[in-house]
């Protein structure tokens, strides 16, 4: 990292704002009386103990957190879905109609969404056509205005890893905050960057409980750090951005069930063989891209015809036509065994 400085990258408001804190943030244990709050003290309609306000910092969840991702608890924020870390990073670290962030399509669109919210520009270097960075490029692009670059790998929607030779070089040459998105990587075989965030402390990891755990319903991201990124981002969240069901909850299923994941990613990897193998056969597929994912991307004749006539049968894939580097294909989650025999049945009919 070429010159890193925390306090320079920060926003000046950022460095200096005062968070909003409760009178539970002063001190440690568990009390005998809570009368700090304005919280019910009969407790919830349904009889429940949800009256009290949950624990700001998530702090016996990401305890179980860190030992799942060995990565210390300091150094983990947990979000609402990935989305409000990405929010949170462009909050951090970009001045409002000043700075500039790089993104590299084809890639997720929230990155986008987040930056036009906070008056963020992107200057956009799209990808290669077999969907890897073009490292000198965003290089050139970087000036002293670019605060952040972000990476998705494996990559939303091409499905694949992103070369790590050419994250380390732009990690080791910019400045700014490098944030891999790493929301598929349970499927991928290769480490997570995780491992690297002591070699690196411009570096953000992003991961999600949506995918290989099955628990998107309860929006759980992950935000890896240093432990300085990390406190500042503590600074600037919502004072209790996790409600207390979603932290009892996923911490019974993570120290419950943790084997599990590991039975759902086999699934998910044997039926993306067998659709793979389904969906060459079948004529009017031009290519299926190579997959480190829990999805295939499909160049297929008449995509956008192909993807009506699906939806008009009930089954919903995504439509990427349109978008760069990726025309004529649609993205396809792996289903069920029932769900891709259907899919694969209906593709052929049409």
């Amino acid at each position: 990292m070429k010159n890193f400085s925390l306090s320079t990258l920060l926003r000046e408001n950022i460095k200096n704002i005062r968070p909003y804190s409760t009178a539970r943030d002063e001190y440690s244990g568990v009390a005998l009386v809570n009368l700090d709050a304005n919280e019910n003290p009969f407790g919830a309609v349904d009889g429940s103990a949800n009256n009290r306000y949950p624990d700001p910092y998530q702090t016996p969840l990401k305890q179980v957190v860190a030992q799942i991702k060995g990565v210390p608890a300091n150094q983990i924020f947990l979000g609402n879905g990935s989305d409000e870390g990405i929010d949170l990073i462009f909050k951090a670290f970009c001045n409002p109609g000043v700075d500039t962030a790089i993104i590299c399509p084809p890639t997720y669109g929230m990155y986008s969404v987040s930056a036009d919210i906070n008056d963020i520009r992107c200057v956009s270097i799209s990808l290669t056509e077999d969907f890897q960075l073009q490292t000198e490029k965003i290089m050139q692009a970087i000036d002293e205005h670019t605060k952040l670059i972000w990476i998705c790998s494996p990559n939303n929607p091409s499905g694949n890893l992103i070369k790590r030779a050419d994250i380390e070089h732009i990690l080791n040459n910019f400045s700014g905050m490098v944030i891999v998105d790493e929301a598929y990587i349970d499927f991928a075989d290769e480490p997570s960057w995780t491992l690297s965030l002591a070699q690196y402390p411009n570096l953000i990891v992003l991961q999600t409980f949506s995918k290989a755990w099955g628990l998107a319903n309860i929006r759980l991201g992950i935000m890896f750090a240093s432990k300085e990124v990390i406190a500042v981002i503590n600074k600037i969240k919502l004072p209790y951005n996790l409600n207390g069901i979603v932290q009892t909850l996923a911490q019974e299923i993570l120290e419950q069930h943790a084997s599990i994941k590991d039975i759902f990613v086999r699934d998910i990897l044997h039926e993306r063989a067998w659709l793979v193998e389904q969906l060459q056969q079948i004529k009017t597929v031009q290519k299926i891209y190579p997959s480190d994912a829990n999805f295939v991307l499909v160049k297929i004749n008449d995509a956008h015809a192909l993807y009506l006539y699906l939806v008009a049968n009930g089954i919903i894939v995504r439509d990427r036509s349109k978008i760069e580097l990726c025309e004529d294909c649609l993205r396809i989650t792996i289903g069920t065994h029932e769900e891709n025999v259907l899919l694969v049945e209906k593709i052929k009919a049409f």
